[in-house]
């Protein structure tokens, strides 16, 4: 018998990549329905946020990721990527985080 393993998107995912595409310590922007997004790597661990800080709308994927925070390029404020809170900087808003699920070595976005 076959071990044929199928992979089900979870409900309200899409995939956006593979785990080998983003090594530890990097992220890159994606495209999810559209928007972008901006998605890092933490020690094999997937984070994603919107890819756009709310002071000057920057992007972030143009930015830094120093461990869990990721750097905005304009003004240097910093944000969670776990969670998309205002670490410090010059705005007082987070940054909208996503859910990402994990299977195989596929990485699935939520939608919304």
């Amino acid at each position: 018998m076959d071990d044929d393993r199928v992979t089900t998107i979870p409900e309200g995912f899409v995939a956006i990549g593979r785990t080998t595409d983003l090594a530890p310590g990097q992220m890159k922007f994606v495209a999810v329905e559209g928007e972008r997004r901006v998605l890092a790597n933490v020690d094999g661990a997937f984070f994603l946020l919107r890819d756009q800080c709310g002071h000057r709308n920057a992007l972030l994927s143009r930015g830094r990721l120093d461990g869990y925070a990721i750097e905005c390029p304009l003004h240097f404020a910093r944000f969670d990527v776990r969670t998309g809170q205002l670490i410090d900087g010059p705005i007082s808003a987070a940054v909208r985080a996503y859910a990402v699920h994990v299977e195989g070595d596929t990485i699935y976005a939520s939608r919304s």
